[in-house]
C-alpha cells in the first residue's frame, strides 16, 4: 500500500482508478492527473516509481503553486503557414502570439479531501442560512433531490443528519 497525503492507494489497482480514493477526485480528474504526471493508463500503483509518487504528492498538496504545463498552440482551420524561408525569430514571435490566448488549466484549482469537504459544508450552510427549500430539507434530515420519502429515506436521513449540517 502506498500512502499519499494520508490516503492509502491499493497496490493492485491501476493508478488512474486508485486516485479516486481521494475525496474530490473522480474518474475524469484522475485521468487528467495521470496525463499531467505522465503515468500510463495501465500502470498499477505498485509499479509507480518513487519519483512519480513524490510528484503526485507534491502536486496534490498544492496544485495552484505547481509548475504550469507548456501550452503549445494548435492551428485553426483558417491558419496559413508561413513560407519555409521565414526567419526563426519571426516564427517564434508567431508562436508567442498564438500561445497568448487565455487557457485555464483545469487541474489548477482542484480541491481535495478537507478542502472539498469544507466547500460542501459551506454550501449546505449557505442553503440553510438563506432558507431555501434545499436548506430546509437538509435541516430536517430528509432527501434533498426529490427522492421518495414514503419508504426509502434511510440513507438521506443518515447523511443529512451527520456531516452536512452547518
Amino acid at each position: 500500500m502506498v500512502h499519499v497525503l494520508g490516503v492509502q492507494l491499493p497496490d493492485y489497482q491501476y493508478a488512474r482508478f486508485a486516485l479516486t480514493a481521494f475525496y474530490g477526485i473522480g474518474h475524469k480528474t484522475a485521468h487528467r492527473l495521470c496525463a499531467r504526471l505522465q503515468i500510463h493508463d495501465k500502470c498499477k500503483v505498485r509499479s509507480l516509481t518513487p519519483h512519480q509518487i513524490t510528484e503526485l504528492a507534491a502536486f496534490l498538496s498544492s496544485p495552484s503553486t505547481s509548475t504550469p504545463l507548456p501550452r503549445l498552440p494548435l492551428a485553426t482551420s483558417s491558419y496559413k503557414p508561413l513560407p519555409a524561408s521565414t526567419p526563426l525569430a519571426v516564427l517564434k514571435e508567431e508562436t508567442k502570439k498564438l500561445s497568448q490566448k487565455a487557457w485555464a488549466d483545469p487541474l489548477r484549482n482542484i480541491k481535495i479531501e478537507s478542502e472539498a469537504r469544507r466547500v460542501v459544508k459551506d454550501n449546505v450552510a449557505h442553503q440553510r442560512m438563506i432558507g431555501s427549500y434545499v436548506g430546509k430539507r437538509h435541516a430536517m434530515g430528509l432527501p434533498v433531490r426529490g427522492q421518495n420519502t414514503q419508504n426509502n429515506a434511510r440513507t438521506a436521513k443518515k447523511l443529512n443528519r451527520v456531516d452536512r449540517r452547518g
